[in-house]
């Protein structure tokens, strides 16, 4: 079975250290700060309205080419995503939850492509009731996933819309279960937090794969 999202993803106060097993392919959630929200110019009939409505917005295949796993094949599983079901991936899922209905948080779908080994490319989409709330997440997702893997982010890097942030990789982490080069990518979109995960072979191809699949399922979504 592939790992997908870590076990153990959630808050993690400071100078805690998080050591997932198996692959990391999204890490923390963000602190839980109060979200501040405000509407979204899209009407509210312009959204999904349940998890399979968000899923028909999904990409369904990746520039590289790579095959899809089956949702079921990944642990923990991908596909729909409730609020329960993240709070899950914390170590205190009750507080975890708390922090969620800060966000606002919905629903959200995962889907990966890859094979047991070698390079694999996650796509993350979760919905959100305000923009504000959307954004919050996306951003505090970046600062802990570059704390995580001691990195720099790109604050609107050449190649993405100026709502994202990049996280390059260059060399494997392994004692947070990074094996080999990667590219994160958060971006925030209406009331949308739309990321995407590419690892190897080599963090030049992560970057072109992050960034081409980040267009493509940018355009799906209902406009900001």
């Amino acid at each position: 079975m592939t790992p997908g999202r870590p076990a153990a993803r959630g808050r993690v106060a400071a100078g805690a250290r998080l050591v997932p097993a198996g692959l990391v392919l999204l890490a923390l959630l963000g602190c839980g700060r109060a979200v501040e929200g405000t509407a979204t110019a899209a009407a509210p009939t312009d959204r999904p309205s349940s998890p399979e409505e968000l899923e028909r917005l999904l990409v369904t295949e990746v520039p590289s080419g790579l095959p899809r796993l089956p949702d079921d094949e990944v642990h923990p599983a991908a596909g729909a995503k409730r609020l329960e079901d993240v709070a899950r991936y914390s170590t205190d899922p009750a507080r975890e939850r708390g922090i969620l209905e800060e966000y606002g948080y919905r629903y959200g779908w995962e889907r990966f492509w890859g094979r047991e080994a070698g390079p694999m490319t996650g796509v993350f989409v979760d919905q959100f009731e305000q923009r504000a709330g959307a954004g919050r997440y996306a951003e505090d997702l970046a600062s802990n996933d570059a704390e995580l893997y001691r990195g720099v982010l790109s604050e609107d890097p050449p190649g993405l819309p100026a709502s994202c942030r990049q996280l390059v990789v260059e060399q494997p982490v392994p004692e947070v279960g990074l094996d080999e080069p990667a590219a994160f990518a958060w971006c925030w979109h209406g009331v949308f937090s739309v990321s995407a995960t590419a690892v190897g072979p080599t963090s030049r191809d992560a970057v072109r794969e992050v960034q081409a699949v980040l267009a493509d399922q940018l355009e799906l979504l209902p406009p900001a």
